[in-house]
């Protein structure tokens, strides 16, 4: 039996409610664990046919068959960040036959995992906002990065975004900056940011000087955040932007008030993206490490993979500063 065509699509809640047992028990008969007692697993399974709940893909689940393909969700192609964190993902996943597959989704839809369950993926990597908390969606599940919402059971990958911060503000202060802005933006990575900038401010006893925050992360983003935190603050001699693509867009805005840097202002970035390592910005950044970012989520689906029953885990990557031209000694 299937539920009507113009029915909601059922859940992993209705499942349980349907069965009479918790959804993490749903979860684990749907990764064929040997821990739910034959009942139960009955029961389960009789839900997931009366409600038609992706019977494709938990019976693909439950017979061991496996695509060999993991799914990779980014919210911007053109952000270079997520380049690094592929990189390291292929390196872990490739020796053992994965193929990473990549699709792009904004904060408010969830358009790219349903494609990927749809698909029957192995397991997901979810490097963007999932828009929303979600409910264990029955494959291996790492979030990676800082993320404003959750996904239930998911393992977490991410970069020491506190520490990065922390790096950069100690940087400025080392050559003399008090008046720092920051130029910040949408999402859960950006507000971290935020908030250790605005930590740092305070115990310098500065006042936060933050433009910009419900801005894209993005060139045009960091362009706007820089044209209205210069018009509220035209005495900062350093600029934070939120991450390196956003620089550039800093850095266009300051030069149209003329100022350069760093001789005027001092510009730093965040991700140590090819942006960064331009020649054009040669851009003071922190190293997210996405490389050993990306072999980490790897090595959670491999664990997830052989065990589907071990316990979600949480890693943080130390970050790095990166230290060139475009940070320089405060004006007298």
């Amino acid at each position: 039996m299937t539920p009507a065509a113009n029915s909601a699509r059922p859940t992993i809640y209705d499942v349980a409610r349907e069965a009479g047992v918790s959804k993490s028990l749903v979860s684990l008969v749907l990764n064929d664990s040997p821990l739910v007692a034959p009942a139960k697993h009955a029961a389960v399974m009789a839900a997931i046919d009366k409600l038609g709940y992706r019977k494709s893909r938990a019976a693909a689940n439950l017979a061991s068959r496996r695509t060999k393909t993991v799914g990779l969700i980014i919210d911007d192609f053109q952000n270079p960040s997520f380049v690094d964190v592929l990189r390291g993902l292929r390196s872990a996943l490739g020796p053992h036959g994965f193929h990473v597959a990549i699709r792009e989704q904004q904060a408010d839809d969830s358009s790219a995992v349903e494609g990927f369950l749809d698909s029957q993926v192995d397991a997901l990597v979810i490097a963007a906002e999932p828009g929303r908390d979600l409910p264990d969606l029955g494959v291996p599940t790492v979030l990676e990065g800082t993320r404003l919402h959750d996904v239930d059971g998911a393992d977490h990958v991410s970069s020491d975004q506190a520490l990065g911060v922390r790096l950069l503000m100690q940087h400025l202060r080392s050559l003399g900056h008090i008046r720092i802005g920051h130029v910040t933006g949408l999402g859960g990575a950006a507000a971290e940011r935020r908030e250790a900038y605005a930590k740092f401010m305070a115990s310098i006893g500065e006042a936060p000087r933050i433009a910009g925050e419900g801005n894209p992360t993005n060139e045009d983003g960091g362009y706007d955040g820089a044209v209205e935190l210069l018009r509220s603050h035209p005495d900062v001699s350093a600029v934070f932007a939120a991450n390196d693509a956003m620089a550039l867009g800093v850095r266009a805005a300051l030069r149209e008030v003329g100022r350069e840097v760093p001789a005027d202002a001092a510009l730093i970035g965040y991700d140590n993206s090819q942006f960064a390592r331009s020649r054009f910005l040669d851009l003071t950044t922190v190293d997210n490490r996405g490389v050993d970012v990306g072999l980490a989520c790897g090595e959670a689906i491999l664990r997830r993979l052989s065990d589907p029953a071990a316990p979600p885990t949480s890693v943080t990557i130390p970050s790095r500063l990166v230290v060139r031209s475009s940070s320089a000694s405060a004006p007298p």
